[in-house]
């Protein structure tokens, strides 16, 4: 796939993922693959020079939201409504989810456009942003979540998850959607920025709430259901712990809806930006 650059008096046609058909196709996928982690490590390093520091950042994030929600609980007298088990993994299994949907969702929206001036350099364009900005989430939240389930193996007490590939599977899903909704927001983004960026911080606030994290769907009563079935994190995060818990099984979620709901939402995205993307302009923006 092609996409079209104005260089002066001048049309050059150069490839959406920054390979050209002159090199063949395993140079070119390492060609694009090399592209990619360097724009990721340049994304992830984005928030503070020192990659320790940022990762420090992230870890403390999740520590915060973990002491809050303890406290939370435990004024509320409502931690025996949680699932029989380990009441900090099943805290984890809500807010780690939750995290990880947030920032690739904003990490996503928050890339390189067509007329940033990143994209004046050949070699970068647009997809190589979107995926240097998912990437660089999902490596930050992997490492704050293996960081939080060593310390709190070693310091407090043992974690024991009843099936660590499916909730790891689940983890990957909650990333998948909130790329697939930070890609569709995206699209959308130069036509209406103001839009987009209310849309987004409403999106993530709405999601403390109808995310399920601080409750189980099994719990609900089938009035209120479907106020929170809609979203595809509260069927991950369901299911997650369906997998972390030998004693929790989910009756009312499934994993293969969020799958299918963003493969549409990313059908989508990618047909936007690819729309966004040939009417673009440097001009955008002067106006605003």
């Amino acid at each position: 796939m092609l996409a079209t650059r104005h260089l002066g008096n001048t049309t050059k046609e150069v490839p959406v993922f920054g390979v050209d058909r002159g090199e063949g196709r395993l140079a070119g996928a390492f060609t694009l693959a090399e592209r990619v982690f360097h724009a990721t490590v340049r994304q992830a390093r984005k928030g503070h020079g020192n990659a320790l520091v940022a990762l420090g950042m992230n870890v403390l994030q999740t520590v915060v939201f973990l002491a809050a929600f303890f406290l939370l609980f435990m004024l509320l007298g409502i931690r025996g409504s949680a699932i029989r088990g380990d009441f900090m993994l099943y805290l984890m299994s809500g807010i780690f989810l939750f995290l990880t949907h947030v920032k690739a969702s904003g990490a996503v929206v928050g890339s390189e456009g067509p007329a940033s001036p990143m994209m004046k350099h050949a070699p970068m364009n647009t997809a190589v942003a979107i995926l240097a900005a998912a990437l660089s989430a999902l490596y930050l939240q992997f490492l704050s979540l293996s960081v939080v389930l060593f310390a709190v193996h070693v310091v407090w007490h043992p974690v024991e998850i009843n099936d660590p590939v499916g909730a790891f599977a689940m983890f990957l899903l909650a990333w998948f959607s909130g790329v697939a909704v930070g890609l569709v927001l995206l699209a959308l983004k130069p036509w209406f920025p103001n839009f987009v960026q209310i849309a987004n911080t409403v999106y993530s606030r709405a999601n403390m709430v109808f995310s399920g994290k601080m409750f189980v769907a099994n719990t609900l009563p089938s009035t209120f259901l479907p106020y929170f079935t809609w979203n595809p994190l509260f069927h991950a995060i369901d299911q997650a712990r369906g997998y972390t818990f030998v004693n929790y099984s989910p009756h009312y979620t499934s994993w293969s809806y969020p799958l299918i709901v963003s493969a549409i939402l990313l059908l989508i995205g990618l047909m936007g930006e690819f729309y966004t993307r040939r009417h673009a302009s440097m001009s955008w923006s002067a106006g605003r």
